[in-house]
């Protein structure tokens, strides 16, 4: 005989088993309350060190600077307030207006430079050329050098019995105080800088250069454009941004200039100091036993002014040129 099978009990009747109650303390939901806790946190953690490394030694230097500014600090001397009375005193400096001139013309002299010939040497190095890679190592070799070094080579090189003076002597020429006028000094400056640059900002623009459309030229190669055309209309709108960016870059550079004139000038700056920078006044009026830490720290403030002046400008340039 066969036993009667039992019916299927109804899930929703009364005598369906009811869910296990979870309890709050336990596994998901447990697990998603401590993730949620620690959230808010987390960014901050790996946030801390990069932090903490800025504002020591950023943040905190760049208050410290613009407070002692307002003061009459010295090196061994706690200073007191003293208002805008380093400022008055800027004005009526002579060297801070040689080192103004001198920064400016510098920013002058070296940023149209570093526009113009790190480009051309990138549109250079580009073309896919049995040793281009040697070429391309051997223009960025001057980027990783030590400055000291590079310094002391064109020191060694421009010297009165160095060796390019040797090669005009020999053809006749004489002797040029590349290091002994106070032009010529400046200039030779002006040269080490542009050549210490150009390795760098050639890479910059090569991976500008890389992500203009070869449609473009090819375009325009069909409608009967040259390469020099081609160049203007093409490449230089292209590229127009990262202009911009080196424009910027190397004038904020060129403004702050220190090693190169130092080394070559010397600490007194050339012939009277009159090629003395800003930066170099920096160093020279702020350091030492007895140094002025309140005025350096003064025009420390109007380096920085200048610099971001310079950085708005470049860059409404840019937006002129967009609208």
């Amino acid at each position: 005989m066969n036993s009667p099978t039992a019916a299927p009990a109804d899930p929703s009747g009364p005598l369906a088993a009811a869910p296990a109650a979870r309890s709050p303390r336990s596994g998901p939901l447990r697990a998603g309350r401590r993730i949620r806790r620690q959230l808010p946190s987390s960014p901050w953690l790996f946030a801390a060190p990069g932090l903490l490394v800025v504002g020591v030694f950023s943040l905190y230097p760049f208050v410290s600077t613009v407070v002692n500014s307002f003061t009459d600090r010295r090196t061994l001397v706690p200073g007191h307030y003293v208002g805008l009375a380093n400022f008055r005193e800027l004005w009526h400096d002579d060297m801070f207006w040689t080192g103004l001139r001198n920064s400016t013309l510098y920013v002058l002299g070296v940023v149209p430079a570093l526009v113009v010939l790190p480009l051309l040497l990138a549109l250079l190095v580009q073309r896919h050329i049995p040793g281009i890679a040697f070429f391309r190592a051997a223009f960025y070799t001057p980027v990783v050098a030590s400055i000291v070094v590079v310094g002391l080579i064109w020191v060694w090189m421009l010297d009165d019995r160095g060796l390019i003076n040797s090669v005009l002597e020999a053809v006749g020429v004489g002797k040029v105080g590349f290091l002994s006028d106070q032009w010529l000094l400046l200039c030779s400056a002006m040269a080490v800088t542009v050549w210490k640059g150009l390795g760098y900002y050639m890479i910059i623009y090569l991976a500008a250069l890389a992500n203009v459309p070869r449609e473009l030229h090819e375009a325009a190669a069909v409608d009967g454009a040259g390469a020099i055309r081609r160049f203007f209309t093409v490449t230089v709108p292209a590229l127009r941004s990262t202009m911009v960016l080196v424009a910027a870059l190397s004038s904020v550079s060129a403004f702050k200039v220190f090693s190169e004139v130092y080394l070559m000038a010397g600490p007194s700056g050339g012939p009277a100091g009159e090629d003395t920078t800003l930066v170099m006044l920096v160093q020279r009026v702020g350091t030492g036993l007895t140094g002025r830490v309140g005025y350096a720290s003064a025009i420390s403030v109007v380096v920085f002014v200048v610099t971001v002046v310079l950085m708005l400008l470049v860059l409404r340039a840019d937006r002129r040129e967009d609208a």
